[in-house]
């Protein structure tokens, strides 16, 4: 009896661990690899990217990253941001056809890029680094592949080489993937619509301005006869009064005399 319940607690601990390792993971701790971000840009452009590495050992420190740029996707224009306490060393190789960079003709690229950790700048267990490099102009691919190699200071070497599958799961040890998407074409600008009589000003050119002058002068000659006429209507209206009023002096003086 005693067995029985200890089979049974027994088989109850087992069923409950494997849920708890299902439902939480407790199992292993989930792989965390090397990858590039931001992981997506777009053709032709200049970018900063960033190699994370994260440190997966529980004993030993990651010491050196090298990251192959992959060769049927060469990038005229490489460039890396200094990291504290990590050395770089790059690499080139030649490629025919040269690369097209502002008009220049480049025949030389880098092919590897090597950082090296200097005493106590080493990525503990626990921790990450980012390593920043500047890539143009990017090449008119899908994507591209960075296949790369973490070094462990107890001499472990992990190799970040998978390529992605279409499709397919994601491989025990993928290599970082940078995803690349055309670039948008310039919408050609619509002119705008003219009304009839903005389209018939157009058409007559500079008959439609002499018009314009034409009527403007005629306007101010008409203004300035206006302004004549009520000049000579008032003189006139003036000497009316003056007769009237000298008629009737004369009258009165007349009647004053008989």
């Amino acid at each position: 009896m005693i067995r029985h319940r200890r089979t049974t607690a027994a088989a109850a601990a087992l069923t409950l661990g494997a849920v708890a390792a299902a439902v939480f993971g407790f199992v292993a701790p989930a792989s965390a690899h090397v990858t590039v971000n931001p992981r997506e840009a777009t053709q032709g452009g200049y970018g900063r990217f960033a190699f994370r590495v994260p440190n997966e050992s529980d004993t030993a420190s990651t010491t050196k990253l090298e990251v192959f740029l992959p060769e049927n996707a060469p990038v005229g224009s490489v460039s890396t941001m200094p990291v504290p306490g990590w050395t770089v060393a790059v690499e080139k190789r030649q490629v025919d056809p040269p690369v097209q960079v502002h008009g220049s003709e480049i025949t030389e690229v880098v092919s590897k890029v090597t950082w090296t950790a200097g005493e106590g700048a080493a990525i503990a267990p626990g921790t990450f680094q980012e390593f920043p490099v500047s890539l143009g102009p990017l090449p008119e691919v899908d994507q591209m592949v960075f296949k790369a190699l973490q070094t462990y200071s107890d001499g472990a070497v992990v190799r970040w080489i998978d390529e992605p599958e279409p499709g397919g799961e994601e491989p025990a040890s993928p290599a970082p993937v940078l995803t690349l998407t055309a670039a948008a074409a310039d919408a050609p600008t619509a002119a705008p619509e003219e009304s009839p009589a903005a389209a018939a000003g157009a058409d007559d050119g500079d008959d439609g301005n002499g018009l314009a002058v034409g009527l403007g002068l005629a306007g101010l000659i008409a203004g300035l006869g206006g302004l004549a006429l009520g000049g000579l209507a008032f003189a006139r209206t003036r000497r009316e009064s003056d007769a009237v009023e000298s008629g009737a002096a004369q009258g009165d003086e007349a009647a004053s005399t008989s």
